[in-house]
């Protein structure tokens, strides 16, 4: 399923479960689970190996694995199962595990997030490559006309402007490797006009200059623009705005944290969006989804990471 515009915009993914065809054309993904006495963790896990995408390790308490899956009827009976009853080490042992090729995938399961974090972020033994590790989340929104990305609604709490550089670029990366040849980016702010007294503003006009000279690359950012004006092309046109991204945008880059977490809680609680999530910047994929992501979520997050 794929269009391409007269920019040469190619978007192939109007659906989230456009990714498992990706996923099966992309050939099985080694999965390393940490801590992954799980119950929601194991059901996705499970329902992607069914469909012959993954191959998963899953690293932790052995007892409370299988009692689960019994618990549950879930075969695990073709999974390596690594014993580990401490957080900490089953974290280092699936960190490890993808730092050495052994696996192509990590997911985060029963574990606080700041002691997955610890292990992925180790500066002898993590797997940090980029600038920064960031929250990349691709919406399936009723009422929009294909997919729509959102970074940061999880890990970067106040980015300045040399972080959302470094956020969008890794955003800009994965969805090229998803076959979005030029994703088109919105960089939102309050309002759509540039204000030196609003600093998100300054940054969307900078970041779509950066855009526009190729120093970030393999996409189309407009900015500042106000959310209506990114999603809406009948918003955009009524305000006289002349975009290539307005009404249009495959990606929408929040000012901070707030703003990207509310739009993404309010997408998936009030608006019946489906997700898929990732944390980029990192040796590969990251699977780290939020406590309150339904089961589905889970799932369409581990097949995302294995379709690149």
């Amino acid at each position: 399923m794929t269009t391409t515009t007269e920019s040469g915009a190619t978007t192939c993914l109007t659906k989230l479960s456009d990714l498992n065809d990706l996923a099966k054309k992309s050939g099985k993904k080694r999965l390393a689970v940490a801590v992954a006495h799980d119950e929601h963790c194991l059901e996705a896990i499970c329902a992607v190996d069914k469909m012959g995408m993954v191959e998963a390790v899953l690293v932790g308490n052995e007892k409370k694995i299988r009692e689960i899956a019994k618990k549950l009827n879930l075969d695990v009976s073709g999974m390596k199962i690594i014993h580990e009853e401490i957080d900490a080490n089953s974290v280092k042992i699936a960190v490890k595990m993808v730092r050495n090729h052994e696996a192509d995938i990590l997911m985060k399961g029963n574990v606080p997030t700041a002691t997955f974090l610890r292990g992925v972020l180790d500066k002898e033994n993590g797997l940090r490559k980029g600038e920064v590790l960031s929250h990349f989340a691709l919406f399936e929104l009723p009422t929009y006309h294909k997919l729509l990305g959102l970074t940061d609604a999880a890990m970067i709490l106040a980015p300045d402007f040399k972080t959302k550089v470094a956020l969008t670029v890794n955003a800009v990366e994965f969805m090229n490797k998803l076959g979005y040849t030029k994703p088109k980016v919105a960089v939102l702010a309050a309002v759509e006009m540039v204000n030196e007294a609003m600093q998100a503003t300054l940054d969307g006009a900078l970041l779509s200059k950066m855009s526009q000279r190729g120093q970030i690359k393999n996409c189309i950012i407009d900015g500042p623009l106000a959310y209506d004006n990114a999603v809406s092309a009948a918003s955009a046109k009524h305000k006289g705005i002349v975009s290539e991204v307005a009404g249009d945008a495959d990606l929408l880059i929040a000012p901070d944290i707030e703003a990207g977490n509310v739009l993404y809680k309010a997408w998936g609680f009030s608006a019946n969006a489906k997700l898929a999530a990732v944390v980029l910047g990192a040796a590969a994929p990251i699977v780290l989804t939020s406590r309150s992501d339904t089961e589905e979520s889970k799932q369409a997050s581990i097949v995302m990471a294995a379709a690149i």
